[in-house]
């Protein structure tokens, strides 16, 4: 009965679930001596696949563009299965976006800079993430869109 009231937070699985790589304007892009611009988007999704145990992605968008045309599309989306028991309902939350992201997030660095070298680029590297911070802006956010009640002056 102990065992049912104490916290389990236990990684399942870190595994690549979904990657891609585009260079649609090879090989005429290749001969270009312009630097590129690049961009970086990221992302993070939670969802439960049976009881106490979830699917944290978390995903990334990197595109080089020279002027209006791509060098590379790059779309990975790294995974990790989480068994997350009895933690409360206050803390679930920050546990599914933050600590789960932060174990998660270091193999798609790994990987995107793995496959940006393997298609002959120069490195691109992810750079580290506060997903603290990043959970605290989200939260702040849904905050601020909340209707709210004047407080007392």
């Amino acid at each position: 009965m102990a065992d049912q009231e104490n916290p389990v937070f236990q990684i399942q699985r870190v595994y690549l679930k979904d990657l891609s790589l585009e260079q649609p304007n090879s090989p005429a892009i290749l001969l270009e001596q312009e630097q590129p611009t690049v961009d970086i988007q990221l992302g993070v999704e939670a969802a439960p696949v049976a009881e106490g145990i979830f699917e944290i992605c978390v995903t990334a968008t990197v595109q080089t563009k020279i002027k209006d045309k791509t060098v590379f599309l790059i779309e990975a989306k790294q995974a990790g299965i989480f068994e997350i028991r009895n933690i409360p309902e206050d803390q679930m939350s920050a546990v599914v976006g933050v600590a789960c992201p932060q174990i998660v997030y270091p193999y798609l660095r790994g990987n995107v800079a793995d496959v940006v070298n393997r298609a002959g680029f120069p490195p691109v590297h992810l750079a580290e993430i506060n997903f603290q911070a990043m959970y605290e802006q989200q939260q702040a956010q849904v905050a601020a869109a909340a209707p709210s009640s004047p407080l007392p002056q």
